[in-house]
């Protein structure tokens, strides 16, 4: 299976863990899926946004972790919005399946939100 460069947008503040679940996932034998993850793993000082799109640019899609707060996740929102800007295809995924979990406000109101399995 080709390895897929992957952004992985997620709340940093409430959803990190979803995130290492999500890398670790796509290193199991049995997973549909590879993934080379470029995403934000520390804060970063500056103007992250530009250091970001550098990243963002790099890959092939951005995946989204939906969490109950990622509605006023303002990193995340920037994100969708830097990947749109540079023609990078996202994705939803929702992060918690006994929570509400909310779309970034810059996603799409037709964007669909997958279950994460």
């Amino acid at each position: 299976m080709a390895m897929v460069r992957v952004f992985t947008s997620f709340d940093f503040d409430h959803d990190e863990d979803l995130r290492n679940l999500l890398v670790g996932q796509s290193k199991n034998p049995d997973s549909p899926f590879e993934m080379a993850d470029w995403s934000v793993k520390e804060v970063m000082v500056g103007n992250w946004k530009e250091k970001v799109r550098t990243r963002i640019k790099k890959t092939d899609q951005v995946i989204v972790i939906c969490g109950t707060h990622t509605n006023t996740a303002t990193g995340v929102s920037a994100e969708i919005q830097i990947a749109i800007d540079e023609n990078i295809p996202y994705f939803l995924i929702r992060g918690r399946k006994d929570k509400v979990c909310n779309k970034p406000n810059a996603a799409k109101a037709n964007d669909k939100v997958y279950k994460w399995s």
